[in-house]
């Protein structure tokens, strides 16, 4: 049980293009698997897929409640990135068959007008240096069986990302207060899940700021261009064929897609 890191994100990066589920990284390959090594996996993962021609749209924070963290026993969240393959428009349609056991969640995206490098980054300074917020849904898709996964596993995983849906509607950051934005995610007109931006670690832009800190510790820094996802406000509810998602964001418009086949 100790294969390298390349032979983890194939095995990986296999069960999202095949669709299927697969065995937790730390039962089936490498049972001493530590977040630091979970990320050098997601690097690998990273390369893979830049050599493929995909463009890296962002990053993306996960686990970014308190109550997540605490249920994790972490003390920082953690993240992964969004390539150009995972967005879908508001409106469009996902589809069951490119994916293993998709959950919908609603999100708040930055998109940044400026770097960002930590250290000592705050949520005030990622405010500066954004251009726009706008509302999204990310679906979720862990590779492993029944979402059964350690800390590791999951960063390995580029933290279950699957597929995003960004809405239309730009909002400058200072025209809302983004802790305040109250959020519902409803399925065939069923409200499901709802919550408020201060989900996010008391605030969505404290979640760049940590973002920026933890990419800081290795060199590297947020980038002028990138859309970050920045972590859950409501919770994740499992897709069914025929589903009718929306979100609605106090402030802007509706994100929607419909689920098929």
């Amino acid at each position: 049980m100790q294969a390298t890191y390349k032979e983890i994100a194939e095995y990986l990066v296999k069960a999202e293009t095949e669709k299927f589920e697969t065995p937790r990284v730390t039962a089936e390959l490498k049972n001493d698997l530590t977040v630091e090594e979970g990320y050098l996996v997601q690097e690998e993962i990273v390369k893979m897929k830049l050599a493929e021609g995909r463009k890296i749209i962002g990053p993306k924070m996960g686990l970014t409640s308190r109550a997540k963290m605490t249920q994790m026993n972490v003390d920082e969240p953690i993240y992964g990135y969004v390539f150009d393959y995972m967005l879908i428009e508001s409106g469009g349609t996902v589809r069951l068959n490119d994916l293993i056991h998709p959950k919908a969640e609603a999100e708040i995206a930055f998109v940044i007008g400026k770097d960002i490098e930590g250290p000592g980054i705050t949520g005030a300074q990622v405010l500066a240096a954004t251009e726009y917020v706008v509302p999204a849904l990310e679906i979720i898709d862990s590779r492993y069986e029944n979402f059964n996964f350690t800390l590791p596993d999951v960063v390995a995983d580029n933290a279950s990302t699957s597929r995003v849906v960004l809405g239309n509607s730009l909002k400058k950051p200072e025209s809302l207060d983004l802790d305040l934005v109250g959020v519902t995610l409803s399925i065939n007109g069923e409200i499901k899940e709802l919550g408020a931006g201060a989900a996010v670690l008391g605030h969505p832009a404290n979640s760049i700021a940590m973002l920026a800190n933890m990419l800081a510790k290795k060199g590297e820094k947020i980038r002028e261009g990138d859309v970050i996802l920045s972590g859950a406000i409501t919770g994740a509810v499992m897709l069914a064929e025929g589903d009718q998602v929306v979100g609605k964001f106090d402030g802007f418009q509706d994100v929607t897609f419909k689920v098929q086949a």
